[in-house]
């Protein structure tokens, strides 16, 4: 069995902001900016060029048209967890694109199959045969 290293983000790479979290919560919502707002450049990260590319060809609204991925999480009350929640997001996306997709092998429907359609069809066709109206003398 063969150990697939995922690649690490550095976290030099990403630019996280502190705002205003969301929803309620009272006075501390109010007036503390406990929420982590993380922004991670893919086309200028060391991440492997594949992997780049498969993380820019996600259809993810978390990624900019530029190739930005932006993460916001306010989850916890302060702001170190919720920047470490942030960067585990954002390696979990990073690990779900670090290994490349099985090519799918095209298969086809065995001949008894096809057979077992085929007579499924034709017995469909003739109970529906049945339904019609009876021609008249």
């Amino acid at each position: 069995m063969t150990l697939v290293r995922h690649p690490r983000v550095d976290p030099l790479e990403v630019e996280f902001a502190a705002v205003r979290s969301q929803g309620a919560g009272g006075q501390n919502v109010n007036k503390v900016s406990s929420a982590a707002h993380l922004r991670f450049d893919v086309r200028a990260s060391s991440l492997p060029e594949d992997v780049k590319q498969r993380l820019l060809a996600l259809q993810d609204h978390r990624l900019t048209a530029e190739g930005v991925v932006v993460i916001k999480a306010q989850e916890h009350r302060s702001l170190a967890m919720n920047r470490d929640a942030a960067l585990a997001r954002l390696q979990a996306l990073v690990d779900q694109v670090a290994h490349p997709p099985i090519p799918r092998k095209p298969t086809r429907p065995t001949r008894a199959s096809v057979q077992r359609r085929i007579e499924g069809k034709a017995r469909r066709g003739a109970v529906k045969a049945m339904r019609a109206r009876v021609a008249g003398d």
